[in-house]
């Protein structure tokens, strides 16, 4: 699997809030980030 094309700043801010390290996030498969996301999303959404 290759890692996934996004920039390191992007790769950074997606592994601060997402509380994993950087090379999680790089070697993620772009379905399951996706799905991290969207709970991320609906969990900010739920607390306001």
């Amino acid at each position: 699997m290759r890692p996934l094309q996004i920039s390191a700043d992007t790769a950074l801010k997606l592994a601060a809030s997402l509380n994993v390290p950087i090379e999680q996030i790089m070697h993620m498969p772009q379905h399951i980030l996706l799905a991290e996301l969207a709970e991320l999303e609906q969990k900010k959404d739920r607390s306001s």
